[in-house]
């Protein structure tokens, strides 16, 4: 599959072109997409001593490109070391952890190409949702996904179109082609297989004038049967034509049925020998063709195009999807149900693996932002050509997912039925100032000893979990210098909840809910504030300043010398004193009260038995937090 996108693609990689005489040979078979000779050519160079960051990147390019993940994440190591390394280094580097399952070291390059690159789109939706990935792979797969093995072979195989009961797709199988000097496998032809009963089978070589020698891709049929579009390299009679660069891009053509055969080869009038345009995909009346291509303008690697196709089979001006569906990265495999929801895949968008399939529901004329199609649509690998009708709910995603027959296999799918799940919309904040904590790691328990899910709030402090309704639950958040909270969650139906929990600041004067000074003293018989108790007082302001949601209640104390109506007086007078002091300090009124309890309320109830230190233990202010 990857020798096709990549035609599509214009080489748009992370290592900078920079031919010098020792890698030229090197990089004229990697401008050329021969990148198995290619890595061949730069490992001759590490031998000859002649090898560096820059023939370390282009094998790790190399190996990416052909899939190799584990030689491609070997050389990539060496370059993301090293200083002033291109952002889409470490972009490509995540993206080969992130298929290798090394989520850790995925997060890890993918901050480090954030930092580099923070107005990048795809860094943004990084960091929106930095455990996204895991989320993803975690959740409940949206898809059942069944290897069509009676068709898929041991070659690539991938795209799906089904008319009525014809089913087009394209495969590298016919071993009668030259083979293609990526992936050493025979060039891509269109087949035509039928569905008896419910099952795809007998698989033909499609007949007409479609397939040449060269490669042919996907195709879309217009509703009325009568006209099939489909990809090939740039080739029309017999003329095989490259760019400036010798490169030969893909170009967008159709054929008419006619007698009963596909007869005729005809450009689409968009096409340009200097760039790509191909994975054409109709609306459902026919009258919208979209497609991907590089073309100049875009957003990014590859983009999601549309172009109006007027009922005398004639073609408008190309449109651009737009910011909210292109990115940076690449966007392919384009596709449209009846109800108008555009599928495609994308290496931009937040995913589970490589390429990811996404949907985005029709708003009138554009479309909404793009979902992630979940598991069993996607997984660790490249998932790409989802087709899908509403109606019936089954459709066909092509992917090289581990487990597959072939390096790209064609996946029957049907929508699972969900379990009953409560979405629990969390958020933590500081207890004392309501400010959302970035990077808290939050984590749900049913009770057992396993935690059943973890994730990391955003920059908003915010983060979703989905559980199990039904069922009683507890959420816990941690977060460096605070203390930890939990939260219990009575059971509850299918539907969503939000949940906040405040994490209070580790202060050292701060401890179960009461501000811990130093004794206030005062001297006997009265309620004046000395310097000692000032300087205790301050702390007290310190923390009340601080935190200025905080309300305090002081509590005075006296011991059991002298009659009990003057010791509670005597109280409520130096109680009295400490909040006007408070108060006089800049704190609000309505921020602090004071009351008196004499002799009510001993620490040591030591009756006529108490000694010094007993009294010195029961003569004492306490300052309640009584509101956060």
């Amino acid at each position: 599959m990857k020798n096709f996108i990549t035609l599509l693609l214009s080489l748009t990689l992370t290592a900078v072109m920079a031919q010098n005489k020792d890698t030229q040979k090197a990089d004229e078979l990697f401008e050329r997409m021969a990148y198995s000779d290619a890595a061949d050519a730069y490992k001759k160079l590490l031998k000859r001593g002649k090898g560096g960051r820059y023939v370390f990147a282009q094998l790790g390019n190399c190996y990416y490109q052909i899939n190799d993940l584990k030689n491609a994440a070997t050389y990539f190591k060496r370059v993301v070391k090293g200083r002033r390394v291109n952002p889409e280094v470490f972009y490509t580097y995540a993206q080969v952890l992130k298929a290798s399952g090394k989520l850790s070291e995925h997060d890890l390059y993918m901050n480090k190409f954030a930092d580099a690159k923070p107005e990048d789109s795809r860094a943004k939706a990084f960091l929106a949702n930095p455990m996204g990935v895991a989320e993803m792979r975690d959740a409940f797969p949206a898809f059942d996904a069944i290897n069509m093995s009676q068709l898929n072979s041991e070659y690539s195989d991938f795209g799906s179109a089904l008319v009525g009961k014809d089913f087009y797709f394209t495969s590298s199988r016919n071993t009668t082609r030259k083979k293609y000097h990526w992936d050493d496998q025979p060039f891509l032809d269109v087949y035509k297989a039928e569905m008896v009963g419910t099952t795809i089978k007998n698989a033909t070589l499609l007949e007409g004038d479609v397939n040449t020698k060269y490669h042919e891709g996907t195709v879309a049929v217009s509703p009325d049967g009568k006209r099939l579009y489909f990809d090939r390299n740039d080739y029309l009679d017999g003329k095989y034509v490259k760019d400036e660069n010798g490169v030969n891009q893909i170009n967008l053509y159709y054929s008419e049925l006619v007698d009963g055969g596909w007869k005729g080869v005809y450009p689409v009038p968009f096409n340009n020998s200097e760039y790509s345009v191909g994975h054409p995909a109709l609306s459902p009346d026919g009258s919208t063709l979209y497609f991907a291509s590089d073309m100049p303008g875009g957003f990014g690697a590859s983009d999601l195009y549309r172009v109006s196709v007027s009922e005398d089979g004639s073609f408008g001006t190309p449109e651009n999807l737009g910011p909210s569906i292109n990115t940076e990265g690449k966007e392919l495999f384009p596709s449209v149900d009846r109800n108008g929801t555009l599928y495609f895949a994308s290496n931009g968008h937040l995913g589970m693996g490589g390429l990811d399939v996404f949907q985005a529901e029709t708003t009138g004329s554009n479309f909404g932002r793009p979902k992630n199609m979940g598991g069993g649509a996607n997984s660790a690998g490249d998932d790409f050509a989802f087709v899908y009708d509403p109606e019936t709910e089954t459709g066909f995603v092509s992917s090289n997912r581990e487990g597959g027959k072939g390096m790209d296999d064609i996946y029957q799918i049907t929508p699972k039925i969900p379990p009953c799940d409560v979405i629990l919309d969390i958020t933590v904040v500081n207890a004392y100032t309501d400010e959302p904590l970035f990077g808290a790691r939050v984590s749900l328990s049913d009770g057992s000893s396993e935690r059943l899910s973890t994730i990391q709030t955003s920059e908003a402090g915010t983060g979703q979990i989905t559980a199990a309704c039904n069922t009683a639950l507890s959420l816990s958040a941690q977060y460096i210098g605070f203390e930890p909270e939990t939260m219990d969650i009575a059971p509850s139906g299918n539907g969503s909840m939000s949940k906040t929990l405040k994490l209070k600041p580790v202060e050292a004067i701060i401890v179960d809910d009461k501000i811990e000074l130093e004794t206030i003293l005062f001297d006997y018989n009265k309620s004046d504030i000395k310097p000692q108790a000032a300087f205790q007082l301050d702390r007290l302001v310190e923390i009340m300043n601080k935190y200025p949601k905080l309300v305090v209640r002081v509590e005075s104390h006296s011991d059991t010398q002298g009659e009990a109506d003057y010791n509670r007086s005597l109280s409520q007078r130096r109680a009295e004193a400490t909040v006007q002091y408070v108060v006089d300090q800049g704190i609000d009124a309505s921020r602090i009260s004071g009351e008196g309890f004499g002799e009510d309320q001993p620490l040591v109830d030591c009756g006529d038995n108490c000694t010094e230190a007993d009294h010195e233990k029961n003569r004492r202010s306490e300052f309640i937090i009584v509101n956060e």
